[in-house]
């Protein structure tokens, strides 16, 4: 007599017959099954879409680190470095609006005006804020020295310095013209820097009066007379104007040095090479402290 063989056990009962911890693996394991290939009878979703994000709030390999704001106010140079005549400032001094707060034709001249009165020479966003400033008068000259440290790419601060080496061509000399209409003749000179930074640029801008009408270069005719400017206006008043910046691995120094009369040349060469100097050491002691 044959017996008839052992029916195999369904499912249901294997499932049964195992242990407590083993069935909730198992049905653990059915659900994310099921969270993966999604509802019903529906194919297997696609990818998740992520949410868009603003650039600003990507992270970027390509931005360096920068110097601490304690680093960076190390960089600065103070009234002491410049001589006797100088102090800290007491206020904007007034020729900034009188004589930068203007406009041009050309972009490029209509862009150095912006940056010769915001002083904002690598960018006006937050990445290129700066990081340390100060500001000094010359109280017997009546100059005024701005003074900025900032960290950024150094390709994009030497496109910039490559721009400034462009403007004595495109920007030799045009005209400049403020609210009121009255227009202004300006004059933009390269300006030569002591060997400082792995890269510089410099410039000198005077703005003065009206161009006359022949077209003759009275600044030069003036500097070869001893370096009186006659291109007043009706008020006398024709500001000379340094534009300097530095570079140091991805780390500048930036400046402007402005006056109504003889510009003070040695006050900028020395803040040029101060600085440099102090910018090259607060990095030098940020990288042993890292």
């Amino acid at each position: 007599m044959q017996h008839a063989p052992a029916a195999r056990p369904s499912h249901a009962s294997a499932v049964r017959a195992l242990p407590g911890a083993a069935l909730a693996a198992v049905l653990a394991l059915g659900a994310a099954a099921c969270a993966v290939g999604g509802r019903g009878t529906e194919g297997p979703a696609g990818p998740v879409p992520t949410t868009p994000q603003s650039p600003a709030a990507l992270p970027s390999a390509e931005l360096p680190p920068v110097l601490t704001r304690g680093q960076a106010r190390a960089a600065l140079v103070g009234a002491g470095d410049l001589g006797e005549t100088w102090e800290p400032t007491q206020g904007a001094a007034t020729w900034r609006d009188e004589l930068l707060k203007a406009t041009a034709e050309r972009p490029d001249c209509r862009r150095l005006l912006d940056v010769l009165y915001t002083e904002d020479l690598f960018g006006t966003g937050a990445a290129t804020a700066p990081r340390a400033t100060a500001a000094l008068d010359d109280v017997a000259g009546g100059a005024q020295l701005h003074y900025r440290v900032t960290s950024y790419r150094a390709a994009d601060l030497d496109r910039t310095l490559a721009w400034l080496g462009t403007l004595p061509d495109t920007c030799g000399r045009f005209e400049a013209r403020d609210a009121d209409g009255t227009t202004r003749d300006v004059r933009v000179t390269g300006l030569p820097l002591p060997e400082a930074g792995d890269a510089r640029g410099g410039l000198r801008v005077t703005v003065g009066g009206p161009a006359p009408d022949d077209g003759a270069d009275t600044g030069a005719d003036a500097r070869a007379d001893g370096g009186a400017d006659t291109r007043a206006d009706a008020g006398g008043r024709v500001l000379a104007l340094d534009l300097v910046a530095v570079r140091v691995g991805d780390d500048a120094i930036s400046l402007t040095n402005g006056t109504l009369g003889t510009p003070a040349d040695e006050a900028t060469r020395t803040a040029v090479e101060v600085g440099t100097q102090r910018l090259t050491e607060a990095r030098r002691q940020g990288r042993a402290q890292v």
